[in-house]
């Protein structure tokens, strides 16, 4: 950094050098009204801001990280996914519905809006898939990670009298895209109410 600033997830520096400060955002980092949509929202993630000279290093649990360009387009994401993102992108909450209470993360996911870089974490390397007219994808709740573009989602489900006695394959619950964009899906599962059927 030549002294602009960062908004990171809570407690992510590893390292740095140079000269460096850090501030906890409250509330995301978004003022009172981004507090209050948090706790309405549920969608809570705790940020801090970076702002100096030099080079600092972010890491969440020794997860995968990608970097994501934005160019006055919205990057949908899962708190839990993001690791930071440039300051002059500006965060917010959007409605998910049924898709993320299969996740069991809410009802709501966050947005990462402008134009900048965001780093996104995830269980492995993501694979980044295009969805174009024509060309629905379906994606497992737990292995989803973010999207961008001009998507419509939709949440699809497969139980049925199988699923309860326990003879269902497991893949209960999908999210179907449509529309145009790219989907980052991790190679791993998280646990999900959707899952769990």
């Amino acid at each position: 950094m030549a002294g602009d600033a960062v908004k990171a997830k809570n407690g992510a520096m590893v390292a740095y050098d140079g000269r460096m400060a850090f501030k906890k955002l409250s509330g995301g980092g978004e003022g009172l009204r981004g507090m209050v949509t948090r706790r309405i929202t549920g969608e809570q993630m705790e940020l801090m801001e970076v702002t100096g000279e030099g080079t600092c290093w972010f890491a969440d649990r020794a997860s995968d990280i990608s970097l994501v360009t934005l160019a006055g387009e919205t990057l949908y994401v899962e708190s839990s996914n993001l690791l930071c993102a440039e300051a002059s992108l500006r965060t917010g909450t959007s409605f998910t519905g049924l898709r993320g209470a299969s996740q069991g993360t809410g009802l709501f996911t966050t947005t990462v809006e402008g134009t900048g870089q965001a780093a996104l974490i995830s269980a492995g390397t993501p694979v980044v898939l295009r969805v174009s007219h024509g060309q629905p994808l379906q994606v497992d709740p737990g292995a989803y990670v973010a999207h961008t573009g001009n998507l419509r989602q939709d949440f699809q489900s497969g139980v049925n009298f199988r699923t309860f006695l326990g003879e269902g394959s497991g893949e209960s619950f999908q999210i179907r895209f449509e529309g145009d964009g790219l989907v980052y899906v991790q190679p791993s599962e998280r646990n999900t109410i959707g899952g769990q059927l």
